[in-house]
């Protein structure tokens, strides 16, 4: 087994990764795809027809059905897994494929659910996958799904909801397991399943499936197979995510709008006491001065900044995409930032502009407050850090729209409304089992593997920490352009070989 600072030596320095070619289980998968593409995307299409919001009750059984008959095709006992008295809740898909003398035994998590979608902004409906040349921004066309024996371009492109996030990674599993049991290679782990129905929707039931079926999750590693890649399009693993929480405040001044010029430089005025309250909190090099707002975060060790090592430099790029001139923290990069609990103004409301706007002085200003929370913040806490730092300066902090008495007791008062959220999750890049999978994903790409400590987005993965005690990696396939939960969302044909390439490497691992 690879050490870890050897295992990023070799990515970095000298080592030259092995060829694709050389494994059998890659090898094995590539010829199957070659001979069985047409039907491997025929049957993913008849997938992404069946509607896959959370809230459809009837059509995610349908998937959840389709789904077990794929599996059972290929020899895994698979079954749904329900809460008691809940008939609303979207049933866990769970299944099992078990190897005499398996090394280990991996989780696959997968979602099956999707965003639900506008048609309006779509170019064609959501559910009616279609098929393009290249993408649309790249002026791809509209191409019918080509026969037997015509060459499939792994640069077409798949447009519907959910091509990306998150059932791609089925028909590559399905292709996988396809093609190594028709090449008699077996696999040396066993295999478990848990699909999400719920994904989309922040899986509110997912903690209680966990901790009701507890004894069918034991396993040395969870994988979770969702996600884009590195916006280079080069393999990675990573190892985390950001947590998330928020809250809105809002501030009073009159207890109507008033007439600026018959009350303007007399009456306080409620936006410009949120923007120095806001003001307060952050400074413009992206500082959070709200006390103790760092105290609790996890310190970035030795192995995540081996792992900083590995990512290419494309911070530069994307400022000249975005039309960014400067970024916070002008000496971290995009990927470390991800490390840090971050304090994002979301939205602001305070009266009219444009073409609407008024000469008043409205009553009220509210802003939006987004915190993503980095390992180590408790979502409360962090919380109660903001509140704090309110109260500081100068506001008495209610939780209802106060009354005439309230506002005439206090100079300032400010209403906070808590939402919930959930901690950040991080399994140590230097921990063994994920170090095996970094080397079957090495193993199995023609490019240097990125190592990401953090995802800067959120998932609900914290319950599978705190409930199973197992580490987690993540190994994301979908093409980092892929219109994710928006309108037009796609896959890149070449992704789903990538990910029966990467899966062979990880299923047949020593």
């Amino acid at each position: 087994m690879y050490k870890i600072s050897t295992l990023f030596f070799s990515l970095i320095f000298f080592l030259p990764l092995t060829a694709p070619a050389q494994i059998p289980a890659v090898d094995a998968v590539r010829e199957y795809k070659e001979a069985n593409s047409h039907q491997i995307l025929s049957d993913y299409f008849e997938l992404l027809k069946i509607p896959n919001v959370a809230g459809d009750i009837e059509n995610i059984k349908k998937n959840a059905d389709f789904l077990i008959s794929a599996f059972e095709k290929r020899g895994a006992s698979m079954e749904l897994l329900t809460l008691p008295n809940k008939l609303n809740v979207p049933p866990v898909i769970y299944g099992e494929i078990n190897t005499p003398g398996a090394k280990r035994t991996l989780i696959l998590y997968v979602h099956y659910d999707g965003q639900p979608a506008d048609l309006k902004n779509w170019t064609h409906a959501p559910w009616e996958p279609s098929l393009y040349s290249a993408s649309m921004e790249e002026n791809g066309r509209l191409i019918p799904f080509p026969d037997v024996g015509e060459p499939i371009d792994p640069e077409w492109r798949i447009y519907g909801r959910s091509t990306s996030d998150d059932k791609a990674p089925f028909p590559a599993i399905l292709a996988t397991l396809d093609a190594l049991k028709e090449s008699d290679i077996t696999l040396t782990s066993n295999i478990k399943f848990f699909f999400d129905g719920e994904e989309e929707a922040g899986s509110p039931h997912v903690r209680e499936f966990l901790e009701r079926y507890k004894n069918k999750f034991e396993g040395d590693l969870w994988v979770f197979l969702d996600g884009p890649k590195h916006q280079s399009g080069r393999p990675q693993v990573v190892f985390g995510v950001r947590g998330v929480t928020g809250m809105e405040i809002t501030v009073y001044g009159p207890s109507r709008a008033l007439h600026s010029g018959h009350y303007g430089g007399w009456s306080p005025v409620p936006g410009q006491m949120l923007a120095d309250l806001l003001a307060s909190m952050k400074n413009e090099t992206g500082e959070i001065l709200i006390e103790g707002f760092n105290d609790s975060t996890a310190p970035v060790t030795e192995a995540d900044r081996e792992a900083f090592a590995t990512l290419p430099d494309y911070d530069d790029q994307i400022r000249e995409e975005l039309g960014l001139s400067w970024t916070e923290f002008e000496d971290r990069s995009l990927i470390e930032s991800f490390m840090y609990p971050t304090l994002t103004i979301r939205g602001l409301s305070s009266g009219n502009t444009g073409e609407l706007a008024r000469n008043v002085i409205p009553a009220t200003a509210t802003a939006s407050i987004g915190i993503r929370l980095a390992k180590g913040n408790d979502p409360q806490k962090m919380q109660d850090k903001i509140e704090a730092h309110i109260r500081e300066q100068g506001y008495h902090i209610v939780r209802e729209d106060p009354d005439t008495e309230t506002k005439l007791s206090h100079r300032k008062i400010a209403k906070i409304t808590r939402s919930g959220g959930y901690p950040a999750m991080r399994t140590s890049i230097d921990d063994p089992m994920a170090q095996q999978v970094v080397a079957a994903v090495e193993r199995a790409a023609s490019e240097e593997v990125i190592l990401y400590p953090s995802y800067g987005g959120t998932l609900p993965i914290f319950h599978f920490e705190e409930v199973l005690q197992t580490p987690i990696v993540i190994v994301p396939i979908a093409n980092h352009d892929n219109n994710q939960h928006a309108p037009d969302e796609n896959i890149r044909i070449g992704n789903i070989w990538y990910g029966m390439e990467v899966y062979s490497s990880i299923f047949t691992m020593e």
